[in-house]
């Protein structure tokens, strides 16, 4: 009735401005996979030799800047050549993408520096882990070079928007990069998966005791130690590199943005209390070992490990991508609803060669999920159980659980043409021109209005 009081103007003009705001919106990306950007960095360069580990991480890394949508991130190590090296000479034990806030005022950070927390903010993922634990953007590990990150149409990770940046801040991002020289290793296996014997360590990075008994992780093999090497055995030092290739766009109104979530098959779901500030964080452990089912011990079921746990989302959303993350000897995990349903199951793929990408023994790639949109729906707070199973057939040590899913809180509905994805219209020509003329067009219709509401008050006035 108010629409209709105002002379039947409002209505039909705002539906011309809505039109034009779309056919607008149209014309920015009328095809998203047009637009991607794509481009190879190198991390900052890192020695190694035969037993030698490195462990750093690189701050304000070469990365897109502003506000843009990532569509995918690519990792694998390489020479000064630009060859790809195998894992059975460098072990890509992982590698790790942040994102964080510096200072404006503060200088340059590009080495491997350690930052100061009052200068930075770090800025996570969307969890669940407690703290800073595993809260990366992208990360992988020796599957690296076969595990498929790429992100869907219409979704991408949104970043650089300055509504998110705190103010007096700038977005950086920062790369880790672990890495084993296993050349001429008494135990390749072993000193993949860190066994502290191995590298003759009592303290962790920290210089604190080890706890008891802890045999082996990410805390016996941290930067510049040396896993233990056939004696005699000679290797070369050489110059390597984190190779890794991003791809994104510019951000625009019809991409969705996605959540980045990380679950730990160790994940307690115990935080510390902040209210009572004595309660130790002892969530997400990250690693665990295996015993072999020769010894009774393991749970097991045809020399199978089995570890479960019950997680809490805590937002709900559409699941666009779903991988997990296993070292050797893993078969494979699963994320499960609160019914049962199966949300994503994820396989590793074992190398049957040398080359690199294919090499024998080695997880070389991670099968992944993309659902349709909307198919698979996890609502917030729903119970999920993530269970991620290991051979045990022998024992392994120091080995990880993860589930890496991208969620959406909407998905596209190509029959709503006000609410349509971008590509879409993809068929749909539409120039500059054309929005001139729908801004004349709705011009014209105000015009024609208001002559009528004249034309009408006239006549009154006679009678």
């Amino acid at each position: 009735m108010a629409l209709r009081s105002q002379g039947g103007l409002l209505l039909p003009s705002m539906l011309v401005l809505t039109l034009a705001f779309t056919v607008s919106c149209t014309i920015a990306s009328p095809r998203i996979g047009n637009k991607i950007k794509s481009v190879t960095f190198l991390s900052p360069e890192f020695v190694l030799e035969p037993g030698s580990v490195e462990n750093r991480f690189y701050y304000s890394i070469d990365f897109p800047r502003g506000h843009v949508a990532l569509k995918s991130f690519r990792a694998e190590v390489v020479d000064e050549a630009g060859k790809s090296i195998p894992l059975h000479e460098t072990y890509l034990h992982h590698w790790l993408v942040g994102k964080y806030y510096q200072r404006q005022d503060m200088a340059e950070n590009n080495g491997d520096q350690k930052i100061q927390p009052e200068n930075y903010i770090f800025g996570g993922n969307s969890g669940i882990c407690q703290g800073t634990t595993l809260r990366q953007y992208f990360g992988l590990g020796s599957e690296t070079r076969k595990t498929d990150t790429h992100i869907p149409d219409p979704y991408a990770i949104e970043i650089g928007n300055p509504a998110e940046i705190p103010e007096g801040y700038e977005e950086k991002w920062m790369i880790n990069v672990h890495a084993i020289d296993t050349r001429g290793a008494v135990d390749r296996l072993g000193c993949t998966e860190c066994r502290c014997e191995l590298y003759n360590v009592t303290v962790d990075e920290d210089g604190q005791t080890l706890r008891p008994g802890y045999k082996g992780g990410i805390s016996c093999c941290y930067d510049q130690t040396r896993c233990k090497v056939r004696k005699g055995y000679e290797g070369a030092r050489r110059s390597l590199y984190l190779r890794y290739t991003v791809e994104w766009i510019d951000w625009d109104c019809g991409i969705i943005p996605v959540k980045v979530f990380i679950f730990d098959v160790t994940d307690t779901g115990k935080r510390l209390n902040v209210s009572i500030g004595s309660s130790p964080e002892i969530g997400c452990q990250v690693e665990f070992d295996v015993a072999s089912c020769n010894t009774g011990s393991a749970v097991s079921d045809g020399c199978i490990d089995v570890h479960r746990t019950s997680l809490t989302m805590p937002v709900g959303g559409s699941v666009i991508y779903g991988v997990a993350h296993q070292h050797t000897g893993g078969i494979g995990s699963t994320l499960y609803g609160e019914d049962g349903r199966v949300i994503c199951n994820s396989e590793p793929i074992y190398g049957q060669g040398k080359d690199a990408g294919d090499e024998a023994g080695y997880i070389v790639g991670m099968s992944t999920c993309y659902p349709e949109p909307g198919s698979i729906q996890i609502t917030a707070g729903e119970n999920l159980v993530l269970e991620s199973n290991y051979s045990s057939t022998q024992k392994h040590i120091g080995v990880m659980g993860l589930f890496y899913i991208l969620v959406a809180d909407r998905t596209p509905n190509p029959t709503n043409f006000w609410h349509s994805p971008i590509h879409i219209h993809e068929k749909i020509r539409v120039s500059k021109s054309s929005l001139a003329v729908v801004s004349l067009l709705g011009l014209a219709v105000v015009g024609v209005g208001l002559r009528h509401r004249l034309k009408k008050g006239e006549r009154r006035r006679r009678l």
